[in-house]
């Protein structure tokens, strides 16, 4: 490891990102950032295109849910396959699929608000074109993470994980949070669909042409073979310390052996179930903010008027997650186990302020502190369950993890939105003791169950 770690501070492709180099780690970023983006940018808008349109809160839940599922199930094939047909390609594809499902939702919502189509029409519409983006979008973010794992030593490897978990867990809130100033007078609610097609389409044109096409053959998996012993086989070498010659393109080349890693595995299991946790809570409260907006400004009876006040308390929990990911952990150095603690303990608190929030002010108040704390805790679960496996496994590893994310938007917001309608009348309370009782759960166990970092 001392000799990687050395070299690594030799190599000028080497920086605090990594061995990825910036222009290519930048473009990265910005695949994760879209395809996050798109799984929450109509977190803002949708509420008031339901109520507008006259149907129930849950239906808005179930068009993301489904889109969920399929992205969970979707995920961990695409990470397995990213060996055989290379990580920049199934980037590209899940940029294609995410840009389809953008202008394809766009056009159904825009119809059923324009009156050509009804409500029901207009949501089974739009729940089948988010199947792209379950399906397809699925392919990019467990490609760049075993891009990156493959390219960086373990000494760096965590700021490198953090910065690309930091830009899926951006987009999350960034997505919703610009949503709402894209609405264009031509096209009205569903203008931030077609504008996130766009951003898609020139995401996967940077990808072209900065991205160079990577050799599967120096996958995150492989396993390079070493001398032939006398015994008679050839002695299989695990590539954990075989940085450079993995990130520079000079390994033998050889065919990766396939890994297989079990969500039962002792090593990855507390890192996964605290994604889990604090992903349900995450997606909860980003679930359920806009109508939160709507009841409390009483804007039902005019839904349109809700997206600006909506877009401004997003971006309150946006520039809280800007500080978490880009101020906090590079300036104190907090680990894994300390970022998931700390995001929990936020997270709590601010459930609490958004749960006696009366105004738009507390409302933004609440929902910072939240993002603060979401914003700690993503970036902690990547780099902690990423850390807790061998190289080797680093694909499979990448696919439990987007499945995880993907697994919170199941449950999450349909469940959120059904208790904060049956608690409507008393501030929607059920939902945020949910919220909080998660984060409350999440700190305490965590305490034993997550390794020190």
């Amino acid at each position: 490891m001392n000799d990687s770690s050395a070299s690594a501070a030799a190599s000028p492709a080497l920086s605090a990102i990594g061995g990825v180099r910036p222009s290519r780690m930048a473009v990265l970023f910005l695949v994760m950032l879209v395809a996050a983006a798109g799984n929450t940018a109509m977190q803002s808008i949708l509420p008031a295109i339901g109520t507008r349109l006259g149907v129930p809160d849950w239906w808005v839940a179930l068009a993301f849910s489904w889109s969920a599922l399929l992205w969970v199930v979707s995920a961990p094939r695409w990470a397995a396959m990213s060996d055989r047909r290379g990580r920049r390609a199934l980037m590209a594809l899940g940029l294609i699929g995410f840009a389809s499902s953008m202008l394809l939702c766009g056009l159904a919502l825009y119809a059923g608000l324009a009156g050509w189509i009804g409500a029901g029409v207009t949501f089974i519409a739009f729940a089948l074109f988010r199947s792209l983006y379950g399906a397809l979008g699925s392919a990019a973010p467990p490609a760049v993470q075993a891009y990156v794992a493959a390219r960086t030593p373990r000494i760096h490897r965590t700021a490198a994980m953090a910065l690309i978990a930091s830009s899926f867990g951006l987009g999350t809130v960034i997505g919703p949070a610009v949503a709402p100033f894209l609405v264009f007078p031509v096209v009205g609610l569903a203008g931030p669909l077609f504008a996130f097609a766009g951003f898609g389409i020139a995401v996967f044109v940077a990808l072209r042409i900065v991205l160079p096409n990577d050799d599967p053959r120096f996958a995150a998996r492989s396993a390079v073979v070493g001398y032939p012993s006398s015994g008679g086989g050839a002695l299989a070498v695990e590539d954990d310390d075989d940085e450079d010659a993995v990130a520079g393109g000079n390994a033998p080349h050889l065919r990766p052996a396939s890994r297989a890693l079990g969500w039962n595995d002792p090593r990855t299991r507390p890192w996964l179930l605290a994604g889990l946790l604090g992903g349900h809570a995450q997606a909860i409260v980003f679930g359920i903010i806009g109508f939160v907006v709507l009841d409390r400004l009483g804007l039902r009876g005019d839904p349109g008027a809700a997206v600006a006040p909506t877009g401004i308390v997003l971006l309150a929990g946006a520039g809280a997650t800007l500080l978490a990911q880009w101020g906090l952990i590079p300036a104190l150095s907090i680990g894994p186990r300390a970022s998931i603690l700390w995001g929990a303990a936020l997270a709590l608190a601010g459930s609490i302020v958004l749960t006696f929030a009366g105004g738009l002010l507390g409302m933004v108040n609440g929902i910072a502190i939240a993002s603060l704390g979401f914003g700690l805790f993503r970036p902690g679960f990547t780099a902690g369950v990423s850390l807790a496996v061998r190289r080797s496994e680093q694909d499979a590893v990448a696919g439990q993890v987007a499945s995880t994310n993907g697994a919170a938007y199941i449950v999450g917001p349909t469940l959120g939105i059904a208790l904060y309608t049956v608690s409507r009348a008393q501030h929607g309370w059920l939902a945020f003791a949910l919220i909080g009782g998660i984060s409350a759960f999440l700190l305490a166990w965590g305490w034993k169950a997550l390794r020190v970092d």
